[in-house]
């Protein structure tokens, strides 16, 4: 483990420093406060708090052994600041001995005896203090130390950038949670502790826990070990934090936020099944922090780009993105482990299908078939278009659709792959011009009049059974109505269409409906 902190030469240290270091070289005196605290120009604030709380003779103690981490006049000026007061506002807090309290150590601690990560008790028991150290720079919870090993016979002090407050932070929602420790392992290996327990921060922390890392390790064919040694480890973490406090009343289903981890956003659904972040379901909400909330993960989510991003990032297919939203899908298409390829329709493609279905788009989006059209849509492997054969491909609703490779071009039931291989880290999106219609869905019905086209498939000739005479459309899978009247004998001709599918749309005085048509 690395240490704490690393010896700095002389040269690093400020005028200031070298100025006390002087005097302390000089001077009779032994013990923290008087040989450092009360004769350094950068900490009178720090000196006449001290005084005004009786604590001086605490620090003078020659039997004490002390560790004191010392803020400068700039920390309690910043804090002043922060908290809309001044100094005298500062000195007259009513918790301003346990703050002070919060900055001693009851034993002597060198930079030389404190590892990364490590945890202590400071004599102020409101709180833990956590110590960082690494390549930009050693920290006390979100404080740097500028300064340190200033040792007296008494004790031992470091100069501070920050005052310390014993707040309780999301930092220590999750170092007080048995089922977190791997969590807090990758906190500290990615110095990210000063950012979680800024006390003026707020921030929302999406929480794997111990069982989430396990299995995303098993996924990757590692341990917990090998997680942590991830180049991206700060990446995967900075991608589970907020910038703002977000409690579960908030969230709304399709949410997109903006994390910490610019590289990607987080998707939120809500449903009957539960609330996810991506792929992740939420187990445990709003476990609140004095500077954010905590909600806990029973998954890591991974800053990857997946299909569901390509959709998204596309203008030309929000509504398939809304399709997605509404359906509750996006925990299928964001598992940054699977391996999927997406059929991917566009506005057009939805716009056919609703004028076919005499609707409009949130008709569509009403659908009780709107699930089972959308898992037709989806092929459970990655599949590029130079991958592809003629003939039936399984899909997620379980049933097939065609490949056809006959033409100029690849066809998918009968519409056209316009645009191909859009590769996502999980998985491959292929756009179509035209919705692909599932044969069982039934899509538009507003009667409990059960509609057949019989034959189905069909040849030349198809009979209407459910219906007694009205009106008819037929639209091939573009939208494009190719055929319409009234039933004669509730039988409609096709020995003038070409084979493929199509959406047959029924209409009488009482009942709108719309079957699928296919011709062989």
């Amino acid at each position: 483990m690395k240490k704490l902190f690393t010896k700095r030469p002389l040269r690093f240290l400020s005028v200031s420093g070298m100025l006390f270091l002087a005097i302390f070289g000089a001077n009779a005196q032994t013990n923290v406060y008087d040989n450092v605290i009360n004769v350094s120009p950068d900490h009178t604030y720090l000196a006449t708090a001290i005084q005004q709380q009786g604590l001086v003779g605490a620090l003078q103690d020659p039997t004490a052994t002390l560790t004191v981490f010392a803020p400068t006049n700039a920390a309690f000026d910043n804090l002043a600041t922060a908290l809309g007061t001044d100094i005298a506002g500062l000195l007259a807090l009513p918790n301003l001995t346990d703050v002070l309290l919060y900055h001693v150590l009851g034993v002597t601690v060198p930079s030389s005896g404190v590892n990364n990560g490590a945890i202590v008790p400071p004599l102020s028991t409101s709180n833990t203090l956590k110590l960082t150290a690494g390549t930009a720079g050693v920290f006390v919870n979100q404080a740097e130390v500028t300064e340190f090993d200033l040792t007296t016979d008494n004790g031992i002090v470091h100069v501070t950038d920050a005052v310390l407050l014993p707040s309780v932070t999301v930092a220590d929602i999750a170092i007080g949670s048995a089922a977190h420790t791997s969590l807090v392992a990758a906190v500290v290996q990615a110095r990210l502790l000063p950012a979680l327990t800024n006390p003026f921060a707020s921030l929302t922390v999406f929480a794997p826990t111990n069982d989430a890392f396990a299995d995303l390790a098993a996924a990757l064919g590692t341990d917990i070990t090998g997680l942590l040694a991830l180049p991206i480890l700060t990446d995967v973490l900075l991608y589970h934090v907020l910038g703002a406090e977000v409690a579960s009343s908030a969230v709304t289903n399709g949410l997109i936020a903006a994390p910490l981890n610019t590289t990607i956003t987080l998707k939120f659904t809500v449903g009957t099944a539960g609330v996810f972040v991506n792929q992740a379901e939420i187990t445990a909400v709003d476990l609140g922090a004095d500077n954010g909330v905590v909600h806990v993960l029973d998954a890591v989510v991974l800053p990857v780009e997946t299909v569901a991003d390509i959709a998204i990032g596309s203008a030309a297919h929000t509504s398939l993105v809304a399709a997605v939203v509404q359906a509750r899908l996006l925990p299928a298409l964001t598992n940054p482990l699977a391996s999927l390829t997406v059929f991917a329709p566009t506005n057009d493609a939805f716009a056919a299908l609703a004028t076919a279905l005499g609707t409009d788009l949130d008709g569509v989006l009403a659908s009780p078939a709107l699930t089972e059209i959308l898992l037709y849509h989806v092929v459970g492997a990655a599949v590029l278009s130079t991958e592809l054969t003629d003939g039936p491909v399984a899909t997620l609703n379980g049933q097939n659709v065609i490949i056809d490779l006959s033409g100029m071009g690849v066809m998918v039931n009968n519409a056209n792959v316009t645009l191909a291989d859009l590769e996502a880290d999980n998985g491959v999106v292929h756009v179509l011009d035209a919705v692909l219609v599932p044969s069982l869905a039934n899509i538009s019905t507003v009667s409990n009049v059960e509609l057949m086209a019989y034959p189905n498939p069909a040849t030349d000739l198809i009979q209407i059974i459910g219906l007694d005479g009205g009106s008819f459309e037929l639209v091939d899978m573009k939208g494009t109505v190719v055929k319409n009247g009234n039933l004669v004998n509730n039988e409609i001709q096709l020995s003038d269409l070409n084979n493929g599918s199509y959406l047959l749309r029924l209409q009488d005085q009482n009942t709108v409906q719309t079957v699928r048509v296919v011709k062989q």
